[in-house]
């Protein structure tokens, strides 16, 4: 999708770019703060554990929680702030911004399935939408658009990102 080049347009690059990169900072936040207190196997074993007894928690994660979360919390301790560090880069180097976005909010939706809700997520949540929403305008500003542009001075970022697919980009 193309953006018009106005000042208006630049304007909402401008806006929708920093709310990405602002979520994008509290992905890395959230990372970090995991790698630094030392989050594992022992924090998943705690989810999947409060999850079960707890009745806030809807049926179709608990099936998930057994046979996935409970057999591997190890690679989960590694993967989730692995996860969230990931997502924070992507989205502040505006790479693949679209897919960043939901995969941020389908991320907060899991954690909200868990009931593991902290006062950022839903903030984050909205800030997911935003940038899903106006994706064009966010991505404008971005790694992905520098990438893209030199491609298309070669004559093969056309090629590569044509219709539908350019929209994820």
């Amino acid at each position: 999708m193309k953006v018009p080049a106005n000042p208006a347009s630049l304007v909402a690059s401008v806006f929708f770019g920093a709310t990405r990169v602002a979520l994008g900072g509290l992905w890395i936040h959230e990372g970090i703060f995991k790698y630094t207190a030392h989050f594992g196997r022992a924090d998943i074993l705690l989810v999947v554990d409060s999850a079960k007894s707890n009745s806030r928690v809807p049926e179709y994660f608990t099936i998930f929680l057994g046979p996935v979360l409970g057999r591997l919390p190890g690679l989960f301790g590694v993967a989730i702030p692995l996860l969230e560090t990931a997502l924070g880069v992507a989205l502040v180097l505006g790479v693949l911004s679209l897919p960043a976005a939901l995969a941020s909010l389908l991320t907060l939706m899991t954690y909200w399935s868990s009931d593991q809700l902290i006062a950022q997520y839903p903030i984050m949540g909205v800030l997911s939408a935003v940038v899903i929403t106006w994706s064009a305008w966010a991505a404008r500003l971005s790694t992905t658009t520098l990438i893209v542009a030199a491609l298309n001075r070669r004559q093969i970022g056309a090629q590569l990102l044509s219709g539908p697919l350019r929209r994820w980009a």
